[in-house]
């Protein structure tokens, strides 16, 4: 969807507040569950040979519809300690995101906003490489809110997304997308074949990545989407 009509569609904000500062208290590593808002909450990970003063990668990873924070944490959870990187997967505040349930930003941009506001309070994130990403449902989301806020997302990972609503594009980021040729869910030719030449068109840097199979991430695609994000330069 071209940005111009992407725009019109989205009502509602998509304005994101948190952003990286110094910690103001120290954070723990391994798992925590957040439960910052009523129902359903977010998982936190932080790699246990995370130094404080060693400013990490991090990556907020969205599941697909019907989905749970476990889903998304999952997406990239067996690379986050060989890479040292942050993993936050938070819940939908219904069955899927607010842009596709409601046709508007809302609830789950707070949601991610509060989450975010959390973590930067506890640990030192490199400000060159904080990632939103997602699968099916979740990628369409990272796409739609990490295009809109751009200047703080460095870089998207999208896996079998179906579409794209940002509000506003104020930033070049890096986008990453995969898709199976098989997808029977959503099919590639509308979905990503139709994504790509648009970011591109815009002049957006993007890894495209094609695949024999169905609406899945095959493990190959998984661990270049994470080279991708955590190289440097």
């Amino acid at each position: 969807m071209p940005f111009r009509a992407a725009r019109q569609r989205a009502a509602g904000t998509a304005q994101l507040s948190a952003w990286p500062h110094e910690p103001q208290q120290a954070g723990s590593t391994g798992l925590e569950r957040l439960l910052l808002r009523n129902k359903r909450g977010a998982l936190l990970y932080v790699p246990p040979t995370l130094r404080a003063d060693t400013p990490a990668p991090l990556a907020v990873m969205l599941h697909g519809a019907g989905g749970n924070a476990e889903h998304g944490l999952h997406l990239l959870q067996s690379y986050a300690d060989g890479n040292g990187m942050i993993l936050l997967a938070p819940e939908s505040r219904k069955t899927t995101w607010d842009i596709i349930v409601e046709s508007q930003y809302g609830p789950d941009v707070a949601f991610i906003d509060d989450c975010l506001s959390y973590l930067f309070d506890r640990y030192t994130v490199d400000p060159d490489h904080i990632a939103m990403g997602g699968f099916s449902d979740g990628a369409s989301y990272a796409l739609s809110l990490g295009l809109s806020n751009a200047q703080l997302f460095t870089h998207i990972i999208a896996f079998s997304p179906g579409f794209m609503v940002p509000v506003r594009v104020e930033n070049k980021t890096r986008v990453f997308i995969s898709h199976g040729t098989e997808d029977t869910v959503l099919p590639i030719g509308p979905c990503s074949r139709r994504i790509v030449p648009i970011l591109k068109k815009e002049d957006f840097a993007v890894e495209y990545h094609e695949f024999e199979g169905p609406h899945t991430i095959p493990a190959d695609i998984s661990q270049r989407a994470v080279e991708w994000f955590v190289q440097k330069g």
